[in-house]
């Protein structure tokens, strides 16, 4: 995984951690935030895993069941092993283990995250990060202005947390950071909107960024 990815993950459980004194914060009181952030994660992957595990049990005890009761069974002798038989419908299992894949896929990712800043690229990830909150707390009005500015109507304070952050982390990239291309920042933020936010952000948060890139004219 490269380290910006991770970055911009952890800078988004860092931005859902800022309150309206962000002006206010030092440089220390945001590496403390990124260190808390670190711990959000590992401990979320944790709890995710054990839902997972849980997932996994049950799946396990209902075909131990479904199978126990079949009347192919029941008639055996007690005692004598079960004989396997036809699962109801795939799509019940299918359905079931998506699930559970898709919880053990996010585990891996935030567990990736929190090594790559403990471990491997610390200086890189917890670095950039801490560049992003210095930056937005030296533009977050202008920062703010451009997503009200472009999000159609809407007031700023009524837009779903998530987006907005990811909106904001995506506009400090492209307008202050200037480290990573374009398409990059772009395709992370609709990454992530589709990670965490609603069905619909994906869609809002791309329409945003590209009347942002139009209207400062980035390459």
């Amino acid at each position: 995984m490269q380290a910006r990815r991770a970055s911009r993950e952890l800078a988004l459980i860092l931005f859902s951690q800022f309150d309206k004194k962000i002006v206010e914060y030092s440089d220390k009181d945001f590496e403390d935030i990124v260190l808390k952030s670190i711990r959000v994660l590992s401990n979320n992957s944790t709890d995710e895993l054990k839902i997972a595990v849980g997932s996994l049990i049950d799946m396990k005890d209902f075909i131990e069941n479904y199978e126990s009761d079949d009347p192919s069974n029941l008639e055996r002798p007690i005692g004598v092993k079960n004989k396997p038989v036809q699962i109801p419908t795939t799509a019940d299992m299918i359905e079931k283990i998506d699930s559970i894949l898709d919880i053990v896929e996010k585990s891996i990712f935030a567990l990736e995250v929190a090594e790559l800043a403990v471990l491997e690229s610390q200086d890189d990830v917890q670095s950039y990060v801490v560049k992003i909150a210095k930056e937005f707390k030296a533009h977050n009005a202008e920062v703010d202005e451009q997503i009200q500015k472009f999000s159609k109507g809407w007031d700023i304070n009524r837009l779903v947390k998530m987006d907005k952050d990811i909106l904001r982390i995506a506009i400090i990239e492209l307008l202050y950071i200037n480290e990573a291309p374009m398409r990059v920042v772009v395709d992370e933020a609709l990454e992530l909107a589709k990670k965490y936010s609603t069905e619909d952000s994906a869609s809002f948060i791309n329409g945003v960024l590209a009347k942002v890139i139009i209207e400062n004219g980035i390459d």
